[in-house]
């Protein structure tokens, strides 16, 4: 009985997850759903980097579980620089992970979300919503991913 209930469970969780909203933009790029379950083996420090006056810096590690830790920094030309510490899990080819960072000497807290393709991470947008001093996506299957925030691979710094 609890078989039947589980694999149940499964089949319309994955039946759930294919009905996604498809929005037509030409550089909108479109996450793919999360692999079924399997044993995946931690893929180590990850590195990226965006290039120009403007300077986004992320690196991170990704543990067998998905879960996710590193640091972003965000330098952008006329803006204060901001970095901290960014924590969240991997859902197939998207990080999507809580960034706690200092700036004006504030401690904030906003969501982040990458999508990876070939080697480039494109920094997600959307509609945001604050509650108890955290901002957060208001629906993260609305995100937008386009070509304007890409981070490159890069080799990672000893520290």
């Amino acid at each position: 009985m609890k078989k039947i209930l589980a694999v149940t469970i499964i089949t319309l969780s994955v039946f759930a997850s294919c009905k996604k909203d498809q929005v037509a933009e030409p550089v909108e790029i479109t996450p793919k759903a999360p692999k079924e379950a399997q044993i995946v083996e931690p893929s180590g420090d990850q590195c990226y980097a965006s290039t120009g006056a403007s300077k986004i810096e992320l690196s991170y590690n990704v543990n067998s579980h998905q879960e996710v830790n590193g640091k972003l920094s965000y330098n952008i030309a006329g803006k204060d620089k901001n970095e901290g510490t960014v924590i969240g899990n991997m859902k197939g080819d998207t990080l999507i992970a809580d960034y706690t960072f200092m700036s004006e000497g504030v401690s904030s807290i906003r969501e982040v979300a990458f999508i990876e393709r070939e080697g480039i991470l494109y920094e997600g947008y959307g509609d945001v919503v604050e509650a108890n001093g955290k901002v957060s996506f208001k629906d993260k299957k609305l995100l937008k991913f386009d070509q304007k925030n890409t981070l490159t691979k890069v080799d990672c710094k000893a520290e």
